[in-house]
C-alpha cells in the first residue's frame, strides 16, 4: 500500500515585501494537471536488479576497508513508488546533516517559502539636524541570515531617515543575531561596526563592494553605548524595516553550505529537535524512524532511516510543489559545484543533501535518469575511518545507476517533475516606515 506524503499547500500567514521576488502558490486543485504526486514506496523483499548490483558493490567494497554492513542503510525508489533497493531502510541510524532536511520540512511546512524575518528599528528620540537624540533600537525577529549585507543596508536607510549621528545609545533587543552569532554582545559590536563605513575592515569593503545593487556607504555614528536587552523598550518611534530573505531563500544557502548555525537558529524558533521530528512523523506517517535533538545534525543522537530521509525528501518536494517551487530552489545541484558537493563527482542533475560527521557520511536526494525518470534516494555511512571513502562509495553508486539507465532530464519525461530553479536577484529589502516630517517637525 502506497503512503502519500505531504502535497498539501500552506495557508499560514507570510511576511512579504512588495520588493522581493516571491514563489507562486499553485492551488492543490491543479497539481494532478501539472504532476502526479509522488508517493513513498513501502518497504519490501524485492529490489531492482541493477540498483541491487550497485548497492551489494558498494557493501562489498565497504567490507574490504573494514566496515560493517550492517552500519550501513540505502534506500532507493522511483517518483511512482517502485522500490528500488533497500538496505537497512527503516533502521533509524546517525544522519549528521541530513537532519536539515527536517528542519527545512518542518519550516517550509509553518511559515510557507515566501516567509520573512522582519528586523525593526524604532528611536525614543526626534532628529535635530543630523542627529538624533535619543536611543537607535534594533529589534530581531530571529533572522538566521542576517549578515553583513542587511546591517549596511540598514545603515544606508537610516541615513536616508537623515539621520548620521546618534546621541544616545545602540539598544539590541532578544532575537538579533548577527553573522551566525547568538552572542548578543557580538551581534551588537559587529551591527555597530556594519552601520558605520568609517570603522569597516578589509572584508567588510570586499563584502560591500559585492552587493547588488549598490548602495551608499552608511555613516551612522553611535555615541552612547552598545546595549542589549530581553525587553522590548516602551513609547518608542518606528523607522523602518529590514526584511529577510524569503525563507525559501534561506534555507537554499543553508542546505547548500550546511550551515549548522542557521540550522539551530531557525530550530530553536520552531520549537528544537523534539518538535522537529514529531512534526516530520506527522507529515511522513513514518513513527519511530526520526530521533531528533536538534535542528542542524550535530551530535550522535540524531538518527533517522533512509525511507525517512527520502519520504521528508518527497514532502518537501510536494509542498514546494505547491508553491511554486522544487527541491532545486532548497538544496544544491550538481551544476553548481558549491558548498558541500563542490569536491564531489555526482551525475549531473542530481539535487543533493550531504551529511558529515567523524565516522558518519551521509547523501539523500535526487538523480534523473532516461528509462527510469527520477529516482530518489539515501545513503547512510556509519563507521570510523577514512570519510573520502564513502564519498566515493555514494558517487559511484549514482554514476553507475546514471550510465545503467541513462543520463535523463525529469522535465522531457511525463508524469515527473522538472527540477528547474527560480532566479533570484537581489533587492532593496530596507523600508522607511515612518516620514520624516513626523519625527523632524518644521
Amino acid at each position: 500500500m502506497w503512503n502519500l506524503v505531504g502535497a498539501i499547500a500552506l495557508l499560514s500567514k507570510v511576511q512579504v515585501s512588495q520588493l522581493e521576488q516571491q514563489a507562486v502558490r499553485i492551488p492543490i486543485s491543479l497539481l494532478s494537471s501539472l504532476t502526479s504526486p509522488i508517493v513513498l514506496a513501502s518497504a519490501s523483499s524485492t529490489s531492482d536488479p541493477d540498483a541491487d548490483l550497485a548497492v551489494k558493490s558498494l557493501l562489498l567494497n565497504l567490507k574490504k576497508e573494514g566496515y560493517n554492513a550492517d552500519s550501513q542503510g540505502i534506500w532507493m525508489q522511483t517518483s511512482n513508488g517502485t522500490i528500488l533497493a533497500d538496505h537497512n531502510g527503516t533502521k533509524p541510524i546517525s544522519a549528521a546533516s541530513l537532519t536539515k532536511i527536517a528542519t527545512t520540512l518542518t519550516a517550509l511546512d509553518t511559515w510557507g517559502s515566501n516567509y520573512q524575518f522582519i528586523t525593526k528599528v524604532s528611536t525614543t528620540g526626534r532628529i535635530v539636524g543630523n542627529t538624533l537624540q535619543g536611543d537607535l533600537i534594533i529589534q530581531g525577529s530571529t533572522d538566521p541570515l542576517f549578515v553583513w549585507e542587511d546591517a549596511i543596508a540598514i545603515g544606508n536607510a537610516i541615513n536616508r531617515l537623515g539621520i548620521y549621528r546618534v546621541q544616545g545609545n545602540l539598544i539590541v533587543t532578544k532575537g538579533f543575531y548577527m553573522n551566525f552569532e547568538t552572542d548578543p554582545k557580538l551581534s551588537t559590536t559587529f551591527l555597530r561596526q556594519a552601520i558605520n563605513s568609517q570603522q569597516w575592515t578589509a572584508a567588510i569593503q570586499r563584502t560591500y563592494q559585492s552587493m547588488t545593487p549598490q548602495i551608499s556607504p552608511p555613516q551612522v555614528l553611535i555615541l552612547g553605548k552598545s546595549l542589549y536587552t530581553s525587553a522590548y523598550p516602551t513609547a518608542t518611534t518606528p523607522l523602518l524595516e529590514h526584511s529577510s530573505l524569503p525563507l525559501w531563500q534561506i534555507l537554499k544557502r543553508m542546505n547548500i553550505f550546511s550551515n549548522n548555525d542557521m540550522a539551530e537558529i531557525l530550530a530553536s524558533s520552531l520549537g528544537g529537535g523534539k518538535v522537529i521530528a514529531q512534526k516530520v512523523t506527522n507529515i511522513t506517517g513514518l513513527s519511530g524512524e526520526v530521533r531528533l535533538i536538534n535542528g542542524s545534525g550535530l551530535g550522535q543522537q540524531n538518527q533517522i532511516s533512509p525511507r525517512a530521509t527520502v519520504a521528508m525528501l518527497i514532502a518537501i518536494q510536494n509542498l514546494a510543489q505547491a508553491q511554486g517551487l522544487s527541491l532545486a530552489d532548497l538544496f544544491a545541484s550538481t551544476e553548481c559545484r558549491c558548498g558541500t558537493i563542490r569536491n564531489r563527482n555526482l551525475p549531473l542533475g542530481a539535487i543533493v543533501k550531504t551529511g558529515t560527521l567523524s565516522d558518519v557520511s551521509a547523501l539523500g536526494g535526487v538523480f534523473q535518469t532516461r528509462d527510469r525518470g527520477t529516482i530518489w534516494f539515501a545513503i547512510l555511512n556509519r563507521g570510523a575511518g577514512d570519510i573520502d571513502i564513502f564519498h566515493r562509495g555514494q558517487d559511484q553508486v549514482l554514476l553507475t545507476l546514471t550510465q545503467k539507465w541513462g543520463q535523463g532530464i525529469a522535465s522531457n519525461f511525463p508524469n515527473f517533475p522538472s527540477f528547474k530553479p527560480i532566479p533570484w536577484q537581489e533587492r532593496n529589502r530596507s523600508e522607511v516606515i515612518l516620514p520624516l516630517l513626523e519625527l523632524n517637525p518644521q
